[in-house]
């Protein structure tokens, strides 16, 4: 009664062993696919969590360069500036993370919020306190006022560029780590768990327990078993061959790291393009 292990010559199996190699044979090759799987995933998560540090760490230090750049040059509206500051950096991390929003909506809305500390502490320093109405008025006439002049385009230009390059790493890393997971549970046919059967567990119907099957055999049985996986193979090389261009692109042109540092930089020319055509400006508004 035997339906995998058919032999003409005496055999010691029985169809209750036959059902026992096809649970061992699937259960070996989960375990092995897992421990591989395990192994990629955990150099994968390595990659996001350096990734992530080193992000959180260039964020954190452009956050305190900015705020110093208030505390030192800026005093008058320094305490009024941390909360848009805080603001902008939260936005820049989130937007990294993959949260649906825009480096240029982030750095457009934080001079919306600076200009009307700007027209009030540096251009019109005897203003004593606007309401709220006229703040929010400046607010939302800065982009036609246009106050900061190029400057704040400017920034936009080159935080887009970087912040882009290492947005679409960080969710490459991410989705590296989706695919090997449908792959850790692939099931396994009918007709996959008989092969392997056949090719590691037969031979030892007839006594044959330390045979092992050649690598021709064992290659054509696992290229059936694995026929729905090796489908994402072109794919996979192309994963990885974009995952080769963000790095390249982040370490050229797109630095991560000098565009966070010059922001700072960036917010002061604005506010200094600003200062040097207060006159205008206060006309203007």
């Amino acid at each position: 009664d035997l339906q995998i292990c058919q032999h003409r010559a005496p055999t010691c199996c029985t169809k209750k062993m036959e059902e026992s190699y096809q649970a061992a044979v699937r259960r070996e090759r989960a375990q092995s696919i897992q421990a591989l799987n395990f192994e990629l995933k955990y150099m994968i998560v390595g990659h996001i969590t350096a990734f992530q540090e080193a992000f959180e760490s260039l964020l954190r230090f452009a956050e305190n360069r900015t705020s110093s750049l208030f505390e030192t040059a800026y005093r008058p509206m320094a305490k009024e500036a941390a909360e848009p500051v805080k603001e902008l950096f939260t936005d820049i991390s989130l937007y990294i993370l993959g949260a649906e929003t825009t480096v240029e909506s982030a750095v457009l809305r934080f001079f919306d919020s600076l200009f009307p500390l700007v027209y009030s502490r540096l251009i019109n320093p005897g203003i004593t306190d606007l309401s709220e109405d006229y703040t929010e008025c400046l607010r939302l006439t800065r982009q036609d006022i246009n106050p900061f002049g190029h400057y704040s385009k400017n920034m936009v230009t080159e935080l887009s560029k970087s912040l882009w390059a290492s947005r679409m790493l960080s969710q490459a890393l991410s989705l590296g780590i989706e695919v090997i997971n449908s792959t850790e549970h692939a099931a396994l046919s009918k007709e996959c768990s008989r092969a392997l059967v056949r090719m590691q567990y037969c031979p030892h119907c007839q006594g044959l327990t330390l045979i092992r099957p050649c690598v021709g055999y064992c290659l054509n049985v696992m290229r059936g078993c694995l026929a729905s996986v090796a489908e994402l193979d072109a794919q996979w090389r192309e994963f990885i061959s974009t995952l080769e261009y963000l790095t390249n692109e982040m370490a050229a042109s797109h630095e991560l790291e000098t565009a966070l540092a010059g922001i700072w930089s960036s917010i002061n020319e604005a506010i200094l393009h600003a200062q040097l055509n207060g006159p205008q400006l206060s006309a203007t508004v």
